[in-house]
């Protein structure tokens, strides 16, 4: 019997670009920037495909935004777990003010992954 890896994704979705990171499933499991990536369909279903031919089960999430649920309504569609999260649900650090792309998909993948 083959055994299910579950990779949790955190997408950081702006209007132009999507970056990705990749936390394995487990406690220790490794947390990793994969990339930024156009937001584009088509590119993001490329980068999805590589994992699911690795035999990984996806869970997508990322936080609402002013870029809608377009990419929520193409995942689910096409079998992909994902959620849409609040950005104020999301727990932060007091003090913790500097936000990019790469500490904010990699805040969500993790925080994913712990439920």
């Amino acid at each position: 019997m083959k055994k299910t890896i579950i990779k949790y994704i955190g997408l950081d979705v702006h209007k132009n670009s999507i970056s990705i990171a990749i936390a394995d499933q487990g406690r220790d499991g490794e947390v990793r920037y994969y990339g930024k990536i156009d937001n584009n369909m088509d590119h993001l279903t490329k980068c999805l495909r590589k994992f699911i031919s690795q035999g990984a089960e996806l869970r997508c999430v990322y936080e609402a935004g002013s870029c809608g649920y377009h990419i929520y309504r193409y995942l689910t569609s096409n079998g992909i777990a994902c959620e849409v999260i609040a950005p104020s649900k999301t727990p932060q650090k007091s003090g913790d003010h500097l936000k990019n792309d790469k500490r904010d998909c990699l805040s969500l993948a993790r925080l994913h992954r712990a439920g």
